[in-house]
């Protein structure tokens, strides 16, 4: 395979360069800080329906859930119960900001090791825990490991993958993170009718955890990294080993002038917000992690079990149906493994926005038309079409805005601003998801239904955006994404001094 690079008069020349089985596995193993991701989306929701749990840490919620005549969309109604959920988010945006520097000075490879240690420490104190305080605090050290692998991974994987494979091997990412969904609905399922089973689904995540810290040992450091550290030879070395030829000249002197260019820049977060040729990737890629979020797609994660309990099913019957939904959801994004690259980045993110508007309108109506305050619906049709348009919409989010809202981002920024833009872009990513976290349970006893119609709508806003700001990146070298793109886009080439 070759890899596309721009020469100095602008025109496409081509690198030689192949997918090594170094690249390769270094991909899945970083990929694996995915799996941590997945695992933590998918136990926390079922958690929050175990009666053993409520009992032992909100018991208050224990005993509305079981109260004959409760509002239906008030049955998970409680703040602490959705801090439980969402203070891991809180704690993962302090925590990417520190990856951003701390990946610039000492590298990517013990960034995503860090990763690891910290979230192993969070799986070990919430299957220990005794009291609330326990259950936070390991949640708080949960969200430092999942800030410092999702602001580390998918850059990893984007500065050593091959151009034209860059899109299928950085969705290993979120692949990953659908397995470990999918895996964790298993557990939870697995778990439910267990005294105290809640332990053994929280004490999972050290599984993960430990995958990634022993593959971190064994994964290169990116040779972009290294170069821009000062470690010109190292760099190359590492190059010779990931593109497996010994012609690695003209990649190195395309990355070295990128980081001649980045250590110039002292403060990568001013040289961010004030220079206007970083404007559009910033604008961007910070834009598709808020829409990624507003798709409504956590309210389904985080929440599937309690909103299929809310329907009337019972407990093991809703975590079931959790189980069908996250398969869903991994074998999708296996379609987005095979063809991000062929098809492009817009054609996927257009479609999966009509998908998930048409399947959330679908919802809305029949919760608004078949669910009422109080009862179960009467109509056992109606669960199971459901379900099945919840599958539809999941397997809309999960080919295209699920993995293209982490890897667009990895790939639009030059090297002096990509840890910094990146962060924004992860940092707005936990913003949306702690308060979609902590709001929604009670955005859901308010605005009952019509919360599906308002996901609808951004559906259609994002879809848009797609259409006329993003521009397509397959294919295009990271180092030289401001040339062939955002400088010949009919919107953001006036943010750049034209030649």
């Amino acid at each position: 395979m070759a890899v596309g690079v721009m020469d100095i008069e602008g025109g496409a020349t081509s690198l030689p360069g192949k997918l090594t089985f170094q690249v390769f596995m270094c991909s899945i193993i970083a990929a694996v800080g995915g799996l941590m991701f997945g695992y933590d989306i998918g136990i926390s929701g079922g958690v929050t329906s175990m009666d053993t749990f409520l009992i032992d840490f909100f018991p208050h919620v224990y005993e509305k859930k079981h109260r004959v005549h409760e509002n239906n969309y008030c049955k998970f109604d409680d703040q602490l119960l959705q801090l439980f959920t969402s203070s891991l988010y809180l704690a993962g945006i302090f925590a990417s900001f520190a990856a951003s520097y701390l990946g610039r000075r000492f590298g990517r490879k013990p960034i995503i090791m860090s990763a690891s240690i910290f979230f192993l420490l969070g799986a070990i104190l919430n299957y220990f825990a005794r009291d609330l305080g326990m259950l936070i605090g390991g949640r708080i050290l949960l969200g430092c490991g999942i800030g410092f692998g999702n602001q580390t991974v998918p850059l990893f994987i984007s500065e050593i993958a091959p151009a034209r494979i860059r899109g299928g091997l950085n969705i290993a990412f979120q692949l990953l993170i659908t397995v470990g969904i999918l895996g964790a609905s298993f557990v939870n399922y697995l778990t439910s009718t267990m005294q105290n089973g809640w332990r053994y689904s929280l004490g999972g995540a050290a599984v993960p955890a430990l995958i990634l810290l022993v593959g971190s040992f064994f994964i290169h450091e990116t040779p972009a990294s290294l170069i821009e550290r000062g470690k010109d030879e190292e760099g190359k070395k590492v190059l010779r080993k990931i593109r497996g030829i010994d012609n690695i000249e003209l990649e190195f002197n395309e990355i070295k002038r990128a980081t001649e260019i980045s250590n110039k820049v002292k403060s990568p977060f001013k040289e961010l917000f004030t220079k206007r040729e970083n404007r559009p990737p910033l604008v961007c890629g910070t834009l598709l992690q808020f829409f990624q979020q507003f798709t409504g797609i956590n309210v389904v994660m985080f929440y599937a079990p309690v909103l299929f309990q809310t329907m009337g099913s019972g407990n093991n019957a809703s975590l079931v149906s959790t189980v069908v939904t996250n398969g869903v959801n991994a074998l999708a994004t296996v379609l987005a493994v095979i063809m991000v690259d062929r098809l492009g980045r817009r054609f996927f993110l257009v479609e999966g926005a009509t998908q998930m508007m048409a399947t959330q309108l679908t919802i809305g109506a029949l919760l608004l038309n078949y669910l009422h305050l109080v009862g179960p619906i009467k109509s056992h049709a109606v669960p199971l079409i459901v379900l099945i348009l919840i599958c539809i919409y999941v397997s809309g989010f999960a080919w295209s805005w699920g993995p293209l809202g982490w890897l667009i981002p990895s790939e639009i920024y030059q090297l002096e601003v990509r840890t910094s833009g990146y962060f924004c872009a992860v940092a707005m990513n936990m913003v949306c998801t702690f308060v979609i976290g902590q709001f929604f349970l009670s955005a859901l006893c308010r605005f009952r239904s019509g919360l599906f119609f308002f996901f609808a709508v951004m559906n259609v806003i994002m879809g848009l955006f797609a259409i006329f700001f993003l521009p397509e990146t397959r294919g295009v070298p990271i180092e030289d994404m401001a040339e062939q793109r955002w400088k010949k886009h009919w919107h953001w080439k006036k943010y750049f001094k034209q030649n």
